[in-house]
Parts: C-alpha cells; structure tokens; sequence
C-alpha cells in the first residue's frame, strides 16, 4: 500500500471561514508583533506590568519626554552680572564684603564674573573699580565714562616664531 502524502495544516486550513486556523481572531497569529516578546518588550510609557522594574533599572530616566540634545552644544554657565545690577545691590554686596566704599567710589571684587552692560539707556550714578573675569566693550566704557575702571586678568599670548 502507497503511502499517502499529508498535507500541512496551514494549507488544509483554507477555504470558507478558515483565516484563523485555530487561533480565534486572524491578527492573533500572524507573526510576532501581536505576542509581544522577550526581555523588557511591552513595557511602553503606558505599561503597568514592569513599572517597578523600570525605575530601578533606568532610575526614573524612562518615563516621560527625555529631549534630544546635541553632544556638540554645551550651555554656557558662566556667571555674569549686568552694571544696572551692581549699583541696585550696592548695599547688600557691602554687607556681604564683595564691595569697600573708598573717598571716590566703590571697589567691586567680582573676579569670577562677566560684567555686562544690560541695556544703552541705563545711566551710572557712581564710579565704579570692578575687578572681573570679563566685560562686555559697552560696559567698560561706560564705566570709564564716570571716572571708573574694569581691571581684567592679563591674557598671555604665546607667539610661536617659526
């Protein structure tokens, strides 16, 4: 007696009303979108199930927007403090010994700031001696417009001679 050849169930399983081939509904079996997966898969923004697991592993760094920043750009954090500013807290630097009154002025030790001049029409009503690491032009002249002076750090430059 001959054999006869079995045929595969996915090709007996066609016809009339037979698209789900045992599986209930036709999307639950088609590949593996549908069954979710292995490992950490399923556990999207809105997910329960591994909410715990996902603070302990990430920290808290895995739920929510994270932004995309460039790795070229770095934000400048230097601290800077505009003219208008010094003279309105005049009174509290004092006190706090940043600023000694002399006969002629103040003498300002600001030497890890930039000294700006926050806009053209602000006027100075006293003269100032800053010491800072930088200032803008504007704020150096107006400053030596009333009398005053920015004392900068000396930048060395190194002139190579070939």
């Amino acid at each position: 007696m001959m054999k006869v050849k079995k045929r595969k169930k996915s090709t007996r399983m066609h016809g009339r009303k037979m698209g789900t081939h045992g599986w209930g509904a036709r999307k639950k079996h088609k590949k593996s979108g549908h069954r979710g997966g292995s490992g950490l898969s399923g556990t999207g923004k809105r997910n329960d199930q591994r909410k715990t697991l996902m603070t302990k592993l990430y920290g808290g760094k895995y739920f929510g927007k994270q932004g995309i920043t460039s790795k070229g750009t770095k934000k400048d954090k230097r601290d800077r403090i505009h003219l208008k500013d010094i003279e309105e807290r005049i009174e509290t630097f004092i006190k706090k010994g940043i600023v000694k009154k002399t006969s002629d002025g103040f003498e300002i030790n600001l030497s890890k700031y930039k000294i700006l001049d926050h806009s053209g029409k602000y006027e100075l009503k006293n003269k100032l001696i800053i010491k800072a690491l930088e200032a803008s032009d504007s704020a150096v002249k107006k400053v030596e417009k009333k009398g005053g002076e920015i004392k900068l750090p000396s930048k060395k430059k190194a002139e190579k001679e070939e």
